[in-house]
């Protein structure tokens, strides 16, 4: 029989790291977030430590939730990427309507010091199938500014 509560604990990210990156000497650090949907990896460079974060946040936004109440003090987050599955207007022009979620995840950007990255051509990072439904935009990255 499966156990269905191990199941719902197993991770839902992964971060790949190339072999080749090894001397920045990358941690995965459960010890910042510890949430089976976000992946917080360090690296060091010039005796700096900087981290990468990936985020799956389910349709009840519980990743985002989670990263909302937690208080974290890090600073030199240079991404936040992945699947956020908000539909919203202000990164999708052929979604019409805005959500509360992304409220929320603007200022979980803002408290990390990351501003939404917009790519010179925007297109559907959530295909349907279902021909009454439009595909969307879900997957974006944060990066921080001036990098």
């Amino acid at each position: 029989m499966r156990n269905f509560s191990l199941a719902n604990n197993l991770p839902r990210v992964i971060t790949y790291i190339n072999i080749r990156l090894s001397p920045l000497h990358f941690s995965l650090q459960k010890d910042i977030f510890n949430h089976r949907d976000i992946s917080c990896v360090s690296f060091f460079n010039c005796s700096l430590i900087y981290f990468l974060m990936n985020i799956y946040s389910d349709l009840s936004q519980a990743a985002l939730k989670y990263l909302r109440n937690t208080e974290v003090n890090i600073s030199n987050v240079l991404i936040m990427t992945r699947d956020f599955n908000i539909r919203d207007s202000s990164w999708d022009p052929h979604f019409l309507y805005h959500s509360i979620h992304s409220d929320i995840l603007i200022k979980v950007a803002d408290s990390l010091h990351l501003e939404l990255s917009r790519p010179t051509e925007q297109v559907p990072t959530r295909y349907l199938d279902n021909q009454q439904n439009l595909n969307s935009v879900i997957d974006l990255m944060f990066l921080r500014p001036n990098l």
